[in-house]
């Protein structure tokens, strides 16, 4: 395949990308007949995590979700399943980086189906302080209070998807208490407060781009300090691009991509791709750039992204 065809195919993707969003969602819960049943999937491939922020207890799940499972064993040196959940997160953050945010993760897709709902929508542009936020609950949730606080077998609590996540809630607690009256019945005060934090994302959602994954997910600001280093790229071409700003316009993640094409938030979309009138936005996968700034094929890339 000639570079010609390689920029038109990969740039493909931003086009589909609703399509793509929803088919990861549902292979990554393919197992839908145990959401009438109020039973989980516990084969082998429960072994195996997924890429994006999918719940462990939700009873379609096909795999494991990367953050439960390493709270779960990262208290101890003894499982060396925990050295196998940190190279898969590290090898998927370097193949793909926050592409996975963009297309794969069924709670990313989640929260942009409730942005579609006709309300008002508010800019975040003045509170980008709060992005540091999810490294705060990467460092405290996921690694160290599973790290110190652990129980005879050397297993931490998984404190972030207990009492934060609320995709456990929409895809484990939910699903599994309609469908399974033991479960209902055992439902107390933790369900109750994670409900509320599920409402607090609901509703922000509606009004704001994806708040939880720009303030709160933990999954995300792993990957994204990988997202400069990450094989999947963004690249500009500065001969073609005309510095209109429509890029930074369009980008609902608060990135001007023409300054970092590659920003930790940068979650691959492709709207700046779109809203760019010369086409001088693409995606690149590899490392570094052998054109140098002309990065990218505007006459393929226009094409596709009209």
């Amino acid at each position: 395949m000639d570079k010609k065809k390689k920029t038109k195919k990969i740039c493909f993707l931003a086009r589909f990308r609703g399509l793509i969003q929803a088919a990861a969602a549902i292979l990554t819960n393919i197992h839908l007949p145990n959401f009438f049943k109020g039973t989980l999937y516990q084969g082998k491939g429960k072994y195996a995590c997924v890429p994006g922020l999918n719940c462990y207890s939700c009873p379609g799940a096909a795999g494991a979700c990367p953050i439960g499972a390493f709270q779960a064993v990262i208290g101890s040196s003894k499982f060396k399943f925990s050295y196998y959940i940190t190279g898969t997160l590290i090898l998927m953050g370097v193949l793909l980086g926050r592409f996975i945010c963009g297309f794969l993760c069924p709670f990313g897709w989640l929260q942009e189906l409730l942005h579609k709902i006709p309300v008002p929508k508010l800019s975040t542009r003045k509170l980008k302080p709060l992005r540091y936020l999810k490294y705060v609950i990467l460092a405290v949730f996921v690694i160290m209070l599973p790290l110190i606080v652990v129980n005879e077998l050397g297993m931490g609590d998984p404190f972030f998807c207990k009492y934060i996540c609320p995709q456990g809630v929409v895809e484990g607690a939910i699903p599994l208490a309609t469908a399974n009256e033991g479960i209902r019945n055992a439902l107390g005060a933790l369900f109750s407060w994670k409900t509320g934090v599920l409402l607090a994302v609901v509703t922000a959602s509606m009004f704001i781009y994806r708040p939880f994954c720009k303030w709160i997910c933990p999954l995300g600001a792993f990957y994204a300090l990988l997202n400069r280093v990450s094989l999947f790229q963004m690249k500009v071409d500065k001969s073609k691009c005309v510095s209109c700003g429509a890029c930074a316009k369009a980008c609902k993640m608060d990135v001007d991509i023409t300054k970092s094409p590659n920003h930790s938030e940068c979650i691959r979309c492709g709207m700046c791709m779109k809203s760019c009138p010369t086409g001088a936005i693409c995606y690149k996968y590899g490392f570094g750039n052998k054109s140098g700034d002309k990065a990218c094929n505007s006459d393929e890339t226009k094409e596709i992204t009209k």
